[in-house]
Parts: C-alpha cells; sequence; structure tokens
C-alpha cells in the first residue's frame, strides 16, 4: 500500500487548506474589529449591570417585605402596638426639624 499523492491530490489539498485559512483568518478579522470590541466591552457592563441592578431589587425587596411584616398582620391588616410609636417619633422629628430650622432662619 502506498501513500503517494498524486499531483491533483496535492493541489485539491492546497485549495482547501487556502480556504480554510481564509475563513479563520476572516473569523479573527472580524473578533479583532474594534467595533467588535466595543459591543463585546458593552455587551459585558451591561450583563453586569443587569446582574447589580437583579441583586439590588431583590435586597430591597427583602427589605421592604420584613418592614411589612413587622407592622402588619398575616390578613394585612396594621399592628397598631408597632405602627403608633413609629409614627410618634416620626412627628416628634419632624416637629424637632421644623423649630430646628426655625431658630437658624431667626438667628
Amino acid at each position: 500500500m502506498s501513500d503517494a499523492r498524486t499531483p491533483a491530490q496535492i493541489e485539491a489539498d492546497i485549495v482547501r487548506r487556502r480556504e480554510q485559512l481564509a475563513v479563520t483568518l476572516d473569523e479573527i478579522g472580524i473578533r479583532m474589529h474594534p467595533k467588535t470590541i466595543i459591543g463585546d466591552a458593552k455587551a459585558k457592563v451591561a450583563a453586569q449591570v443587569d446582574h447589580t441592578a437583579g441583586r439590588a431589587f431583590v435586597s430591597v425587596n427583602r427589605v421592604v417585605s420584613d418592614v411589612k411584616a413587622r407592622f402588619t398582620h398575616e390578613d394585612g391588616a396594621p399592628r397598631l402596638e408597632r405602627v403608633v410609636p413609629v409614627a410618634l417619633v416620626a412627628v416628634a422629628l419632624v416637629g424637632l426639624l421644623a423649630a430646628s430650622s426655625r431658630r437658624n432662619s431667626k438667628g
């Protein structure tokens, strides 16, 4: 059995390898084009922002749910024993800030 190839087979192999090389070079050219690089970078940043925003939303949602659970019963009715003291503190703080603001504007 002989491994000798004919000139036609060698030429066909050369043509096939040139075509493969041309395709590879085209792919490299596309990957290295500035627009492709910028587009890839933008996509990575957008994905990271989406991921971060999603995590932030989940965290905020969890905190809101926890606060809501502390100030409402399971049926949704407010827990007056918790809401009233917080409301009184809030009103007192607003009053103190208003009084402080009046003193600073007069003097």
